[in-house]
C-alpha cells in the first residue's frame, strides 16, 4: 500500500467518528490507534516467545525486563495474551481485552497510551458503540514492517499529526511549528557541516527542549538521512503538553529511535537532559509566556548556582521567558574543544531589546555577544505561525564559530520572502516556498551584505556595534537664587549638588568615546552638566528594524491636494444626491 493511500485509509476512519465527534478530537482516536496496530504488527513474530518468557519468570522474583527486551528483539515489549485479531474474536469483551492489552506493555511504550489518556477515548468508543467498528478497521490494514517501513510509518504519522493540527488550528500553535520553518532552520544549522556530515558513519546528537509533536526531530533527522544514508542522528527532547509529548514519543518509537530519549515535563523547572551536551539543538519555545507558576526555581538556580547553572548570564522578566530557553539551550552546548554545538532557536522581537542596561534581557544579550556566540538572526515574515501574527527570528548560535564569522553578526530581512497560503490556518496566513527557504539559506551561506530590490535584506556588523554605555547625566542643585549649592558631606563635599528632578541618562554607543561625546552631544545645550561615571551601566540591544529601514520621502504637496480633492468631490456628489 503507497503512502498516500495508506494515509487516506487511515483518514477515512473519521468517517465513523463524524457525529460522535468533533473533528478536532479526531486525532485523539485516530493517532494513537495507528500506533497501536504498528506496535501490534511489529510485535507479532516474536509474541508467543515473550509470552513464554514472561510464563517462565513472573513468579521467580529476578528482574524480567532484559529477557524480556531480549525475547522481543525490540526496545518494548508486550506480555498480555491479547492482539488485534483476539480482540474481534471476542466482541462482547472488546473494550476489557483492549485495556489489558495496552497494561501489557513495557513502560516506556506504556506511558506513551497513558499519556494520550487512550482508556478514556476506548470508553467512549464503546459507549457510542463504534469501538468494535474501529478496531475492525484497523485490524484489516497491514502496518507490519515488512509492508511498511519506519522511515514509511513516521512520514504517514507525520502526515496525520499535520492533518489534525490543520483541524484544531486554535490550538495547533502551542505543539506545531509550520514545516517550512522547519525545514529552513535545519538547512541553517547544517550548512556549514556539509562536508563533515556526509561522511560514512557519521553519527551526532540532537535535542529539542520544547520538542511539541517531534516535528523539529523529524525533519532534522530526514535532512540527515538524505545527506547520508549511513549517517545517524540521536535525538533527544523534553515536552510539558501530555498530549504533545505522547505524539512525539510514539512518532519516535515508529522511526526507531531510542524513546528513552523523550522525556516528559517543564524543562526549566525539571531539566530531563541533566549533564548531557548536545551537537545541535532546536527549538521553538512559547512567545511572552510567563514564569511565574516556576518562578521559585528558577531563581534559586540562579543565585544558588550561577554560571555553574543555566541562568548565570541573568533573569528576564517574569513576564516573558524566552530567553531562559536560550540560556537553557547553550548550557547544552557542548565544549569548543570538543568540537562545540550550534542550536536555532525561534523568538519574537522582545527578546532583542527589551530592557534596558543592566536588565536581565540586556545582561542575557551582553553575554552571548561579548562571547561571540549569535551567528545570525533572520527576521521571518509576519503571520507565519498559527496561534499568532506577529514578527518572528530566527536565531543561530554556535560556540565554535567559522573563523570568517568571529566577531561578527550577520542581520537577515527575510520578511519579504513569503506566499500565500491557500487557506488560512488560525493565524497562519503565509509560508515559505523550497525557492525562498534556499535563497534564505544561501545568504546565510554567502555571508555578504546583499541587496534586493535596491533594499537591504543582509547586513553584517560587528558585535560591539550593538553595545552602548548608559551615562548618567547630572546638573546642579541650585537655591531660589540660582546659586549652585555644594555639598557638605560625602562625595559631593565642596561639589555641586546633584539635582534629582534634572537627572537624565544618555545611551553611548561602545564605539565612541564618552567623553567625546558628551562634549559633542550634551555640554553644548548645558554647560554645567557632568557625568557620574559610578552610575555608568553597560547595555546589548539589537535593534533589527532599524538596520533595514529604507527612508521614502513624502510625496508633493500638490500631489497630495490633487488627490484629496478628487475624494472630496466624490463626497460632496454622493451628499448632493441624498439631497435629491
Amino acid at each position: 500500500m503507497s503512502f498516500s493511500s495508506l494515509a487516506a485509509f487511515l483518514w477515512s476512519v473519521a468517517d465513523l467518528l463524524r457525529g460522535d465527534y468533533k473533528q478536532s478530537d479526531y486525532g485523539k482516536v485516530i493517532l494513537p490507534f495507528t500506533l497501536l496496530r504498528r506496535l501490534d504488527c511489529v510485535l507479532d513474530a516474536t509474541k508467543a516467545g515473550v509470552l513464554k518468557e514472561y510464563e517462565a519468570r513472573k513468579n521467580t522474583g529476578i528482574a524480567m525486563q532484559p529477557f524480556l527486551l531480549r525475547a522481543a528483539k525490540q526496545s518494548f515489549y508486550n506480555t498480555s495474551r491479547y492482539d488485534f485479531q483476539k480482540f474481534l474474536d471476542d466482541p462482547n469483551n472488546i473494550k476489557a481485552n483492549i485495556i489489558d492489552y495496552i497494561q501489557g506493555f513495557s513502560e516506556n511504550t506504556r506511558d506513551v497510551f497513558e499519556k494520550y489518556e487512550f482508556s478514556s477515548q476506548i470508553e467512549r468508543l464503546d459507549s457510542a458503540n463504534l469501538l468494535f467498528q474501529v478496531t475492525q478497521k484497523f485490524a484489516a490494514i497491514d502496518l507490519h514492517p515488512d509492508a511498511v517501513s519506519n522511515d514509511q510509518m513516521g512520514l504517514i504519522f507525520e502526515e496525520l499529526i499535520r492533518r489534525f493540527a490543520e483541524l484544531s488550528n486554535e490550538t495547533a500553535g502551542e505543539h506545531y511549528t509550520p514545516r517550512e520553518v522547519i525545514r529552513l532552520m535545519v538547512n541553517l544549522l547544517f550548512i556549514e557541516d556539509d562536508d563533515a556530515l556526509t561522511k560514512p558513519g557519521t553519527v551526532r546528537s540532537l535535542y529539542d527542549p520544547t520538542a511539541g509533536t517531534g516535528g523539529m526531530l523529524s525533519i532534522a533527522e530526514e535532512h540527515i538521512r538524505e545527506m547520508n544514508p549511513n549517517g545517524k542522528l540521536v535525538v533527544f527532547g523534553q515536552e510539558l503538553n501530555p498530549e504533545s509529548y505522547a505524539i512525539c514519543k510514539a512518532d519516535m518509537l515508529l522511526k526507531g529511535q531510542d524513546i528513552s530519549n523523550i522525556k516528559f515535563g517543564n524543562t526549566l523547572s525539571d531539566d530531563g537532559h541533566a549533564g548531557r551536551d548536545f551537537d545541535y539543538m532546536l527549538s521553538n519555545p512559547p512567545f511572552g509566556v510567563e514564569w511565574k507558576k516556576i518562578e521559585k526555581e528558577i531563581r534559586k538556580e540562579h543565585d544558588q548556582k550561577g554560571y555553574a547553572g543555566r541562568f548565570g548570564a541573568g533573569l528576564p522578566r517574569v513576564s516573558d521567558g524566552s530567553l531562559l530557553f536560550l540560556l537553557h539551550l547553550i548550557s547544552k552546548m557542548r565544549a569548543a574543544k570538543d568540537g562545540g554545538s550550534r542550536f536555532g532557536i525561534v523568538l519574537n522581537g522582545s527578546p532583542l531589546f527589551t530592557g534596558g542596561a543592566g536588565s536581565g534581557e540586556s545582561e542575557i544579550r551582553k553575554y552571548v555577544l561579548e562571547n561571540d556566540m549569535v551567528e545570525a538572526i533572520i527576521g521571518l515574515p509576519t503571520d507565519m505561525f498559527y496561534n499568532t501574527g506577529i514578527s518572528t527570528y530566527v536565531w543561530i548560535v554556535s560556540n565554535r564559530k567559522p573563523e570568517h564569522r568571529m566577531g561578527k553578526l550577520q542581520l537577515i530581512d527575510a520578511s519579504s520572502f513569503w506566499q500565500k497560503i491557500r487557506k488560512s490556518l488560525g493565524s497562519k496566513r503565509k509560508e515559505l516556498s523550497s525557492d525562498q527557504i534556499e535563497e534564505i539559506t544561501r545568504l546565510f551561506g554567502d555571508f555578504h551584505e546583499s541587496n534586493k530590490d535596491g533594499v537591504p535584506i543582509s547586513r553584517i556588523f560587528n558585535n560591539k556595534d550593538f553595545g552602548y554605555r548608559t551615562i548618567t547625566v547630572e546638573r546642579p542643585l541650585r537655591d531660589e537664587s540660582g546659586q549652585i549649592i555644594l555639598g557638605t558631606k560625602g562625595k559631593f563635599k565642596g561639589k555641586p549638588q546633584p539635582d534629582a528632578g534634572l537627572r537624565d541618562t544618555e545611551n553611548v554607543p561602545l564605539s565612541e568615546d564618552v567623553v567625546m561625546y558628551f562634549k559633542r552631544e550634551v555640554l553644548p545645550h548645558v554647560p554645567d552638566a557632568w557625568i557620574d561615571h559610578e552610575k555608568t551601566k553597560i547595555g546589548y540591544e539589537i535593534p533589527f528594524n532599524r538596520h533595514f529601514y529604507v527612508f521614502k520621502p513624502s510625496r508633493e504637496l500638490a500631489e497630495i491636494d490633487a488627490e484629496l480633492k478628487v475624494v472630496t468631490d466624490r463626497i460632496l456628489t454622493m451628499i448632493g444626491g441624498l439631497s435629491k
